[in-house]
């Protein structure tokens, strides 16, 4: 069963930006990358840090700690030292505000 949670509305997350949610299945970052909405969890796989604060290169995110990168698109692991990928999950847009699926 699918449960949406309202993350932003929708104009307050133009291309190129994100935003952090806590959410009861933890920390999760939301991307516009160039007008599509991408979330995945906000942890490295490798050491448990936050990633939403790393350096974005495309549609991948760096680590900021140790360099690890990680697809926004969905999740995949792509450098060590992490070797675990990370959830991803659903983003859709409903009357105006962006949500995310935590139970997909």
């Amino acid at each position: 069963m699918s449960e949406w949670i309202d993350v932003a509305a929708a104009d307050d997350l133009p291309p190129g930006s994100r935003k952090v949610v806590s959410t009861e299945a933890g920390d999760i970052a939301v991307f516009n990358l160039d007008g599509e909405l991408y979330a995945i969890e906000d942890v490295c796989t490798h050491d448990g840090g936050e990633l939403a604060s790393g350096e974005l290169d495309g549609d991948q995110i760096i680590c900021p700690r140790h360099g690890a990168r990680f697809c926004v698109r969905n999740g995949k692991c792509l450098t060590p030292p992490a070797y675990e990928d990370i959830e991803a999950f659903p983003v859709r847009i409903e009357n105006g505000i962006v949500q995310i699926d935590i139970d997909d």
